[in-house]
């Protein structure tokens, strides 16, 4: 039972075309095809369509309204991003409750007044332009500043002369995945530029090719000489960073997203020699972290899966020559900076941060007493000083930067913030749920502390399970209005993950993969033997490569959810190789070329494993039409084959954002938007009425 009643008898129609291609000699039907040429009028029909009979069924909702306001007021608090210094400027960004986007800003380290230097909401009619990037020069005097619009991960890169606050004329395009490093001399600054994509496949086109260049100052970006340029295959990326003393750009290389890279090293006062290989071999992850003189640091797994920091000497780079800082131990290193002579590593022990501090040598001085349970995904700070700032969050926590001042060993926030809720009123637990294979998934739950568990609480499973990404306790405002609102949230460190090192990461990837979805079916049936949820009562969540996660075990498992959201989901995993960065993928999906890894993609792919006449619980998919790193016809073809193949009257609702990407840089009101309709949806799929702070439902 459901409260969509008032919806019509049947979905839009989706027309079908018959397409068949054939996959190492299998016959495989694709007919909504069609529906990949997401530029053309008629998909621009069809997505109206979609959309307006989505918009009536939640506006017939008798909640809705009082569920958007209350989601708009849990929003009314500062955000701010993690600061980068430029000689005595701290530059960070800064959204204000009520900013559609948030600003760059600068102000001097000791404190004092915030100065503006971009508000990119008032670059276009509708906020979507975005800061996606900045770099202050050394001594702060520049900064270059990364912007994108409509979600895109396509990028344009300008400079700001920060004293006058006016940008200069340089601009630099098609930039997209990269790292900028600036000369000490301020002369200019390395990053990783793209070849233009085809002229009407912006959205759509695989990654081309990159190199690194320099950019100097005034001049147009025609001019930028080539550093580097590796190419191994169409997914190779290379980026640079120079070290603290300007003597050397480091330069790492990776194929997509898998977790190995080379490591190479330009002199930058013999920069005619060319670079000098330090690591030949893709067999593990180096993550530069700084240098004292020609003795580099690097965060590694070469032979320590949870992470270990290694010292290479230029001197001597050969490998049996490096000497280990800090040992492996029972944290996977998740974040690591070198400060001001001190290692400051963020581990993941059993899926939750704690932040150590390192002498150099590698003898551990103290552990950073954090405000509670949660996550702590990124720690910074320059080579020279004491001043680390780190990245903190908990489920009823937002983001809050924190200084810790390595002469004090104190900590405290960056900037203090109001909050419109109180984080005492929830709770966070760990429980242990187990796969079909007997390993042991963690599982934290929280709710608020008046929240009754049993079968009729409406509950929310949240997952990812990909590319060595962890779910630890962290802040999502989605998940804290479901909180608020009465809803139990579950997040499953389910594998494919990060959470336990290179080996849980593994264990979800290529062949492997099945398992992530059995272990996410595992934590949904956990949560209701134990009787803290039931089928009608559960709704299951995830984005991007967690959309693959509910598509997959939606069409698995369809008993066992009362109602789906898969958002910017890669559900077609026998094309997604095709379009934009899809190619990427392969590190952890394989390729549907190799015909041995085909027949598992065929398996779970979510496209191809919909049946016809079956009974699939609610759902709502939800994608943008400027999604350039999830291909939105991902989205198109699942949410139309799933109305076309659905028996019964549950709802199956496509939702397309449009004028916004894959996530980043979505406007706030776009933002709200979205969480609003996803949970209307969802408490309206489980009959169930939210709870408000005026009243026990409504």
């Amino acid at each position: 039972m459901n409260s969509f009643e008032h919806l019509p008898s049947s979905s839009p129609t989706t027309r079908r075309v018959p397409h068949t291609d054939c996959l190492h000699g299998q016959e495989i039907a694709d007919p909504y095809r069609w529906l990949e040429d997401v530029d053309s009028q008629d998909i621009a029909e069809w997505i109206r369509e979609q959309n307006a009979h989505t918009q009536q069924a939640l506006q017939g909702i008798a909640f809705g309204q009082h569920l958007r306001e209350r989601v708009g007021t849990l929003s009314l608090f500062e955000n701010v991003g993690m600061p980068k210094r430029g000689g005595r400027r701290l530059f960070f960004t800064v959204q204000g409750p009520r900013d559609l986007q948030p600003s760059l800003v600068w102000m001097d380290k000791d404190g004092g007044e915030l100065h503006a230097l971009i508000d990119p909401a008032t670059m276009a009619d509708d906020a979507a332009v975005s800061v996606s990037g900045f770099d202050p020069s050394p001594s702060g005097r520049y900064v270059a500043v990364g912007l994108s619009e409509a979600g895109s991960d396509w990028q344009t890169w300008r400079i700001i002369d920060v004293d006058t606050g006016e940008p200069l004329r340089d601009e630099l395009r098609w930039i997209r995945f990269t790292i900028t490093s600036w000369r000490a001399d301020e002369t200019g600054f390395f990053y990783s530029g793209s070849e233009p994509p085809p002229e009407n496949e912006v959205f759509k086109a695989p990654a081309t090719r990159r190199r690194i260049r320099f950019h100097r100052l005034g001049e147009p970006q025609d001019n930028d000489a080539v550093i580097f340029d590796r190419q191994i295959d169409p997914t190779a990326m290379s980026y640079g960073r120079v070290t603290s003393d300007d003597r050397y750009l480091v330069i790492w290389t990776q194929r997509g997203t898998y977790r190995q890279n080379l490591v190479d090293v330009l002199d930058l006062s013999e920069s005619q020699a060319g670079p000098r290989a330090l690591v030949s071999e893709f067999s593990a992850s180096y993550v530069f972290l700084g240098n004292r003189g020609s003795t580099l640091f690097f965060w590694t797994n070469d032979d320590a899966p949870y992470g270990r920091i290694v010292a290479i000497d230029l001197a001597s780079p050969e490998s049996s020559s490096w000497r280990e800082v800090v040992a492996e131990s029972k944290g996977v290193i998740e974040s690591a900076a070198y400060v001001g002579g001190n290692f400051v590593i963020s581990t993941l022990v059993d899926a939750e941060s704690k932040v150590l501090v390192y002498e150099e040598e590698g003898t551990r001085r103290y552990e950073l007493d954090l405000p509670g349970r949660g996550s702590v995904p990124l720690v910074d700070g320059r080579a020279q000083g004491a001043d680390v700032y780190l990245w903190y969050s908990a489920p009823a926590q937002p983001a809050t930067i924190l200084h810790h001042d390595l002469s004090t060993q104190r900590t405290a926030p960056f900037r203090a913030h109001t909050l419109p809720f109180d984080p005492e009123n929830y709770i966070t637990e760990r429980h242990t749920a187990i796969s079909a294979d007997g390993t042991e998934i963690p599982i934290f739950l929280s709710r608020k502390k008046t929240t009754k568990v049993g079968l009729d609480t409406p509950t929310c499973l949240y997952g990812y399970g990909g590319f060595n990404i962890s779910c630890s306790p962290d802040f999502r405002l989605d998940h804290l209005s479901w909180m608020d609102m009465g809803g139990q949230l579950a997040v499953a460190c389910i594998r494919g993950g990060g959470e336990f090192g290179e080996a849980w990461h593994q264990a979800g990837v290529g062949v492997n993969r099945p398992n992530v979805f059995d272990d996410f079916i595992a934590a949904a049936e956990w949560l209701i033997e134990t009787k803290r949820t039931s089928t009608p009562k559960l709704v299951i969540h995830g984005r991007s490569n967690g959309g693959l996660l509910i598509g997959a075990c939606m069409t698995k498992r369809p008993d066992l959810f009362g109602a789906c959201l898969p958002a910017v989901g890669v559900l077609d995993m026998l094309r997604f190789h095709k379009f934009t960065v899809g190619a990427f993928w392969t590190s952890d999906y394989g390729s549907p070329e190799d015909e041995d890894l085909f027949s598992v993609l065929l398996s779970y792919s979510p496209l191809h494993n919909v049946e016809e006449g079956r009974t699939y619980p609610p759902t709502l998919v939800t994608t943008a039409d400027h999604d350039d790193r999830v291909f939105p016809a991902h989205s198109f073809k699942f949410a139309a084959a799933l109305q076309h193949a659905q028996s019964g009257t549950n709802p199956i609702l496509l939702r397309v954002e449009e004028r916004a990407g894959h996530g980043l840089g979505k406007p706030k009101d776009k933002l709200l938007d979205e969480i609003a309709d996803n949970w209307i949806f969802a408490f309206a799929a489980l009959d169930t009425a939210p709870q408000f702070p005026d009243s026990a439902s409504s």
